[in-house]
């Protein structure tokens, strides 16, 4: 989500790290590698100063990590508009010191350095110009209501049901049958619905609380009883995902939530104590998860955790399972903070029989927003011993979902992308990209577009929807305005008040 309206880019203290580091060389070496070993201990992977155009480093991230630091640069106040409670709490965590972490004239002179270095444009991405009309699927689009608008923020194919299953902005579950074409209300809770677990009798519904970024806690994870649901006596800070897995096989699920956040945020266990009661445990104190697969990774019998994370220190965790459901993590995949995850999925890729992973960077719902050259999806294999290397990267602004499946069914992996920030002005059509792969040992992927995009496309997903024996797409909309797309698509989109797009695959009729 961020897949959602969050902010990718909401953790820049590290900025301070890399800052002092890159001005090592600057005249006063000495003292700026002490403050950088003073500050930078832990710091997350530093992002590159001409990763961003230097109006963004000017308006946007500088004045937020000089407050960082205690600094209120130009008179720039980040609790300016917030709730009296939010800012008792940030000014609680310390996210905002009081006093000055560093002399004032200091911070002009790396603020300075900053906007110095910054380039004033980033460069434009280079693989826009062999994509085709998307053969092999016919295009259904699918208007629920007739609302102008479609704000769906969760989306799953139910295979077992054979039926949709819907969450939105209002706080309504919802199924969707195609066969009908029927839209069933299943409940509404207190905020947008984020996901939804229903297997082997158990169901459980997450809702965010907040959907705008915030520190306060207000989410929340229903339980199910007699189809009503209720909430847990539990809080939770922006919780996106919700994964119920036995990890310990003793018959009882246990819950992972993804709990997003903003500037704190963690994944967090919850087990089950008898009784249906359950207690919260913090794996990863961090804040930025969206989402985590169980997978025993290392082969010893014991499912892990494979989590991505935004919010600063961006990247794949892996958490392998130990004794009495305890977990030791180790980061195998970094990002700049500047690059938005989105998304990731486990496959092997190259059927040599380890999990490889699939990672799509482009949330572009924050203070750096600008089209930027490193977001896409990148393909990331495996050694076998879970050390991971990127092999092959497809550009496209603002990735923000991916589906892998081998879709024409000739023995390889192909991708579907979804993009919620493509550049509408210059290259509308990239917000769906197919990518049919010719040759997975060479990377050689035939690109795929719609031409027109019929909705700000936001979340997707696969099934065999009309059960022919192939694999179907699934994307559904959201037409909330928090990145600017030219008026002539947001009148249209209005207009054909389009929710869903099937994209029917053909393979089987043909």
């Amino acid at each position: 989500m961020k897949w959602y309206p969050f902010r990718s880019f909401a953790y820049p203290f590290f900025l301070f790290c890399f800052i002092i580091f890159s001005s090592c060389g600057s005249g006063n070496k000495k003292k700026e590698v002490v403050l950088y070993d003073t500050y930078c201990a832990s710091c997350h992977l530093p992002p590159a100063i001409d990763g961003l155009p230097k109006h963004i480093w000017k308006d946007n991230i500088l004045p937020e990590m000089g407050a960082r630091l205690g600094i209120r640069d130009n008179g720039y106040d980040p609790l300016k508009d917030l709730h009296f409670g939010e800012q008792a709490m940030l000014l609680e965590k310390g996210i905002y010191p009081f006093s000055p972490l560093l002399d004032i004239a200091d911070w002009e002179l790396l603020r300075d350095y900053i906007i110095a270095m910054a380039p004033d444009s980033l460069p434009d991405q280079q693989s826009y110009n062999a994509a085709k009309p998307l053969e092999g699927f016919s295009k259904q689009l699918i208007s629920l209501d007739d609302k102008d608008q479609s704000l769906f923020t969760y989306l799953k194919y139910d295979e077992e049901i054979t039926k949709l299953r819907l969450g939105d902005l209002t706080g309504y579950l919802l199924e969707y049958d195609f066969k009908t074409d029927t839209l069933i209300p299943k409940a509404r809770l207190a905020s947008a619905v984020v996901d939804h677990y229903d297997r082997d009798g158990l169901s459980f519904t997450t809702s965010i609380g907040s959907i705008r970024p915030t520190a306060l806690s207000t989410g929340q994870v229903y339980t199910w009883q007699n189809e009503t649901p209720m909430a847990m006596p539990l809080i939770f800070h922006r919780p996106v995902h919700t994964l119920v897995e036995d990890l310990n096989n003793d018959g009882k699920k246990e819950l992972i939530v993804s709990e997003f956040g903003d500037l704190t945020g963690s994944l967090s266990l919850l087990w089950d104590k008898g009784n249906s009661t359950y207690e919260k445990r913090i794996l990863l104190n961090q804040p930025g998860a969206i989402r985590v697969v169980a997978k025993d990774m290392n082969q010893d019998q014991r499912k892990d955790l494979v989590v991505i994370t935004s919010q600063g220190d961006e990247g794949i965790t892996i958490l392998y399972q130990k004794d009495d459901l305890n977990f030791e993590s180790e980061k195998v995949i970094r990002f700049s903070p500047l690059y938005g995850s989105s998304w990731f999925e486990l496959i092997d890729y190259d059927g040599d029989g380890d999990e490889d992973i699939i990672t799509v960077n482009g949330d572009n719902a924050d203070e750096s927003y600008v089209h930027k050259p490193y977001h896409g999806m990148r393909i990331h294999l495996n050694n076998g011993e879970n050390q991971f290397e990127e092999t092959y990267f497809y550009p496209m602004n603002g990735a923000s979902r991916v589906v892998a499946h081998d879709f024409d069914q000739d023995g390889d992996i192909d991708f579907g992308l979804v993009s919620t920030f493509p550049d509408y002005a210059t290259r509308p059509d990239y917000s769906f990209v197919y990518l049919e792969n010719m040759d997975s040992d060479s990377y050689t992927f035939d690109p795929h577009i719609i031409k027109n995009p019929d909705a700000r496309w936001f979340l997707m997903d696969t099934g065999d929807i009309d059960e022919d024996g192939d694999e179907d797409i699934i994307l559904s909309a959201f037409t909330y305005g928090f990145t600017p797309a030219p008026k002539e698509f947001t009148e249209a989109w209005k207009e054909k008040k389009v929710d869903l797009m099937v994209l029917r695959n053909q393979l089987i009729n043909k």
